[in-house]
């Protein structure tokens, strides 16, 4: 077989799905062999299951190296397959032992297995550059807010306010509203009464302002993303398309000049 139809043949539909069932397999397998008495009844049975998954997982990834050549290394989902893979060859024994536990991390494969997931993905990571700005500006007000805190809160509520250490754990408590109300500012607006004056636009610019600015990075990188695959698509099928009109007149051309012969 040609390294055009062993590509031609991976990319098949059918080879895909059955990839895809057998990450989803491998899911369910490696959570059931947290279950103690799952894995005293079926241990062996799971466990050779586990490894049939990684074989295929071995041979798919082999295929791809044959099937693309040097290609593969260009591709940042092929490396990220070989990455996961790679993981999970590495003994799970003496001092790799806590690397067993990444063996879940198989599971991901699913995310390269579907076009919208890699979407989702590639959007991520395009808007990182937008976030990094973001978490500076996030970082800056932690900071002025922990000072402040610190400087008025510190001496009467030192567990939650008595160094910026603490007070950026609080802060950072209140800004994902988790017991923000009842936990932590009643109980400063006992001594302060007007420690609301602080805590409210705290919680506005935060938990509201940054936090929707981030999902909005993230889905304008996300519709950028799809924009560019769909172009893509357009282009290449275009490409196509003239390539076959290329052809079209090249023949009718030379029809028409073995017509004019005598």
């Amino acid at each position: 077989m040609t390294r055009a139809a062993l590509a031609a043949f991976l990319d098949r539909p059918i080879i895909r799905n059955v990839i895809i069932a057998v990450i989803l397999l491998n899911a369910v397998i490696l959570g059931l062999e947290t279950v103690p008495p799952v894995m005293a009844r079926f241990g062996p049975l799971l466990t050779a299951l586990d490894t049939a998954c990684l074989a295929i997982f071995v041979a798919e990834l082999l295929a791809k190296m044959i099937a693309h050549g040097r290609r593969f290394w260009v591709q940042p989902w092929n490396l990220f397959d070989f990455v996961i893979v790679g993981v999970a060859l590495v003994p799970g024994s003496g001092p790799f032992s806590v690397l067993r536990a990444l063996r879940i991390l198989r599971v991901l494969r699913i995310v390269s297995a579907f076009p919208r997931l890699r979407r989702v993905v590639e959007g991520f990571i395009t808007a990182l550059p937008g976030m990094g700005s973001v978490f500076l500006l996030m970082g800056i007000i932690f900071y002025i807010a922990a000072v402040i805190a610190t400087t008025l809160f510190g001496a009467a509520f030192p567990d939650w306010f008595g160094n910026l250490a603490r007070s950026g754990y609080s802060l950072f408590q209140i800004m994902t509203l988790e017991s923000w109300s009842m936990g932590i500012v009643r109980p400063v607006m006992e001594v302060y009464p007007y420690a609301w004056v602080f805590f409210v636009p705290f919680i506005m610019v935060t938990t509201f302002a940054v936090v929707n600015l981030l999902v909005g990075l993230i889905v304008n990188s996300m519709q950028d993303a799809h924009a560019e695959e769909e172009t893509a698509a357009t282009d290449a099928y275009r490409d196509q398309v003239l390539e076959r009109l290329i052809a079209i007149e090249a023949r009718l051309a030379a029809q028409e000049a073995a017509r004019k012969k005598p």
